[in-house]
């Protein structure tokens, strides 16, 4: 039996690619980072499920207010399979998409999609094209063999996840969609290899540093306050400070420290001489659960204090703060479930560890749901120029799902 759900899903190769390259002509950017959100995607997608004729499976849109849509709202979309077991298992991916950046540093149009020698190329084909297609064909894959699933499957196709859940998973888990007898897998994260389970996430800290001098013209330096100056002493130093401050190592990570990297910067004048009177930039944080943010805030307070009363700026900060999550316990049951099959798939010993977060599963760990992220995916893609996946990942993703549903 589980050797036909392996064939059935290798055949559907082809099919999967094709599907896949359909999404990502569909562009699902967020309105808040200047898309148009998810609606013409779950269009597409619901028109690919239709068209594979899948059997006794129920599908369901929920929205989630957002005035910046074009529609009012932002759409995910859910199928339900019953099984042999009401026990549901879950697989959840985003079908929202970051930007595509420069495009000049593109080699082909991002939303376009190109099949080159064994990998497909474009915008949100790895993050998180392929696990979606690959948890919607595995069922295919399932039926096509003539087996039953054991398991009530219940995939989730959700919004927003790129720029924070707000309008995806955060509200719809306030819905009870969710069971706390859920076995959940989010496939948003892994390696090449597909030899690594994340159980641990770590506690993500956004701060947004605003800086307002004075303008002027830049021969006259001493009439204003600059603004540039000010945000690159302050960025040096609050780098400088948290990194020094909070050294500690867990090697369940990788890395295996806290991260505190100085990322954006806003655009500030149209000229090279104009002085600027606002400089914004901000910090992408990953912390270590051991590490106290309070304690890091009031590093970052002191250090703005400083330098406000030693310029004369004024130093606005807001903190987007999102705590770690008690970790996923190994010895739960959808960990094993999903050991066993991984194992059976590649031949290999999964391990499980932590990342620097980021993925749905924190949101179900802190409602008391284990959640496990694994997928096998093309490394160090996501968010970058000329995105892709190994087309072969498509299937290892789906055969794993496969086998897990009819376990």
């Amino acid at each position: 039996m589980r050797e036909k759900i392996l064939s059935e899903a290798q055949k559907l190769e082809s099919s999967m690619v094709e599907a896949l390259a359909r999404l990502c002509r569909k562009p699902a950017i967020s309105p808040h980072n200047g898309g148009l959100g998810e609606e013409a995607k779950i269009h597409e997608l619901e028109a690919i499920i239709s068209e594979l004729n899948l059997k006794n499976i129920s599908l369901k849109i929920e929205r989630v207010e957002d005035a910046k849509s074009p529609t009012g709202n932002r759409p995910s979309l859910f199928l339900e399979c019953p099984g042999k077991k009401a026990q549901r298992l879950c697989i959840l991916t985003h079908i929202d998409v970051v930007p595509e950046g420069d495009r000049s540093s593109w080699t082909l149009d991002p939303f376009n999609p190109e099949v080159r020698g064994s990998r497909l190329y474009g915008r949100g084909v790895s993050d998180n094209g392929t696990c979606l297609i690959s948890s919607l064909f595995a069922l295919k894959a399932l039926q096509n063999a003539g087996v039953e699933n054991n398991y009530t499957i219940f995939l989730a196709f959700v919004a927003d996840e790129e720029m924070g859940s707000h309008y995806g998973l955060e509200p719809l888990l306030e819905r009870n969609l969710f069971k706390s007898d859920d076995l959940v897998v989010v496939p948003d994260s892994g390696n090449d290899a597909g030899d690594f389970i994340e159980i641990a996430e770590k506690a993500m800290w956004r701060l947004s540093f605003e800086v307002i001098g004075k303008q002027v013209h830049a021969s006259l330096p001493n009439k204003g306050i600059n603004a540039c100056r000010v945000a690159n002493m302050l960025a040096y130093e609050v780098d400088e400070a948290l990194n020094k401050a909070f050294p500690q190592v867990n090697k369940t990570f990788d890395p295996p420290f806290s991260t505190f990297e100085p990322t954006r910067r806003f655009a500030n004048v149209p000229a090279t001489n104009i002085i600027p009177g606002r400089e914004r930039f901000e910090f992408d944080c990953r912390v270590l659960p051991e590490v106290s943010l309070d304690d890091a805030f009031e590093v970052v307070e002191k250090i703005r204090k400083d330098i406000e009363q030693k310029t004369g700026a004024k130093i606005i900060l807001e903190v987007d703060r999102t705590d770690a999550a008690t970790p996923t316990n190994p010895d739960d049951e959808i960990c094993k479930l999903l050991v066993k099959n991984v194992r059976e798939v590649f031949g290999i010993e999964p391990v499980t560890g932590g990342i620097g977060g980021g993925t749905f599963a924190a949101l179900f760990r802190r409602k008391g749901i284990p959640a496990v992220v694994w997928s096998q995916e093309c490394g160090g893609v996501a968010h970058q120029p000329d995105e892709f996946t190994e087309i072969k990942y498509l299937v290892n993703n789906a055969k794993v799902f496969a086998l897990m549903m009819a376990e």
